[in-house]
Order: C-alpha cells, then structure tokens, then sequence
C-alpha cells in the first residue's frame, strides 16, 4: 500500500490570484512588500550604510513577527473559507502578519522622519513621513481582496503593529539610542564600520560633498603628481 506523503510549500512568496484577474495579479506582487522591504531594503541598507538606527529599527521588525507568530498560535483563528483553494488552511489568520508588519514599519519611518532624523527641507520630511502609508493600506487592502484573511484580522494586524512599532520607536531612540556612542566605540563596531549618523544634519548632502571634496583632492594630486613628473 502506498503511503501519501503530505506536502507544505513556502508561504514567504507562495502568493495566490484568480486567474484572469488583473488586479489581483497587481496585489498579488504588492503582498510581497514586507519581503521587498526586510530582504531587499533592509539587508542591503545595513550592508552598504552600517546604521544602528537601521539595524534596531529591522530587530524590531523580527520581534514583532515573533509577537504575531505566538499571538496567533494561542487565539488559533482559522483563515476566512478561501483559504482551501489557496492552501493556508492549516496556518492562522489572527491577527495578519502583512498588515502588522508593514503598520509597524510606517509608523516607525514616520516617528524617525519626524522626531529624529534631520532634512534639507520639510517637503523632504513630509514626504518621507508619509511615504509608507499607502503602501501598508495597498498591503492591508491585498490580504482581503486575495483571500488571505478577513477585514477583522487585517485590522487587528494594523493596530498591533501601530502600537508595537510606535512603543519599539520610544524604547530605542530613549533608552536605546543614548548608547549609541558606546555601542559604537566597541571592536565589533569599528571592524564592521557600524555608526550612527542620526546626529549630523542632512547626512545625505554632508556625505555628498564630503566625497566630492575627496574626488577633487585626489584629482589635484594626480595633477601634482603629472606636472612633477
């Protein structure tokens, strides 16, 4: 007799939409933000920038699935009907990891943008603040229209990740973030380049013209060097 073997797939990117529908295929792709944004944002951002504000701001980001995981296998509420056709029937659904993620990541920019971080002007700041917002309302909106969950757990999702980022926000940039400059001066942090540049006003023009000025004094020595020779 042969034994079946029962077979689970990936969920990270195992997105499903009705065949044929344009826009679930659209929202199928923005579901995958939260991945775009931990892999693709902040694995690269902390690779090329080294940012304790960064990489607090990502643990936070892991700490809050870990809420979310244990919240949900306690409440244990089953995903709404269409979760047969999709295959998540044996995962939970409250209350909905996406929603919480991306809501806890917006109101983490938004309190960075607004309170810590410094800008040339405030139509920078503005925008920054306000950028991640339709993106978690698209996400949020996805997860519903794609059959993943009910409103009630996409809701519930959103407000555990308003609350856990805005609390996450407060604890590191007071209790935290004060450390920073000792965090800083540690051998691990000095061999890897991990700073932090919170501190330094429109860090993005400061770096700017400091590797410009650096461009045009190895360009004046290569000329001092040639007119030598």
């Amino acid at each position: 007799m042969t034994q079946t073997t029962v077979l689970r797939a990936v969920t990270l990117t195992h997105v499903r939409y009705r065949k044929g529908d344009d826009l679930g295929h659209a929202l199928a792709w923005a579901s995958l933000l939260p991945v775009f944004i931990g892999l693709g944002g902040f694995v690269t951002h902390f690779i090329f920038r080294r940012e304790l504000q960064a990489f607090f701001f990502g643990l936070g980001l892991i700490v809050s699935e870990i809420i979310n995981q244990v919240i949900k296998d306690f409440v244990q509420e089953l995903r709404p009907s269409t979760c047969e056709a999709l295959e998540m029937c044996d995962s939970n659904g409250w209350p909905s990891s996406h929603s919480q993620y991306m809501c806890f990541f917006a109101v983490y920019c938004t309190l960075l943008s607004v309170l810590k971080l410094h800008f040339a002007d405030e139509f920078r700041q503005a925008f920054t603040a306000l950028l991640p917002w339709p993106f978690a309302v698209i996400v949020m909106y996805s997860r519903v229209y794609l059959g993943y969950h009910t409103t009630a757990q996409v809701i519930a999702g959103g407000c555990l990740g308003l609350v856990l980022g805005a609390a996450w926000y407060f604890l590191i940039n007071i209790l935290v973030a004060p450390w920073f400059p000792v965090i800083e001066n540690t051998y691990l942090c000095w061999y890897l380049r991990i700073k932090d540049s919170s501190h330094i006003p429109d860090v993005i023009g400061y770096e700017y013209m400091n590797s410009r000025a650096a461009r045009m004094d190895l360009d004046a020595q290569k000329r001092g060097k040639i007119s030598k020779d």
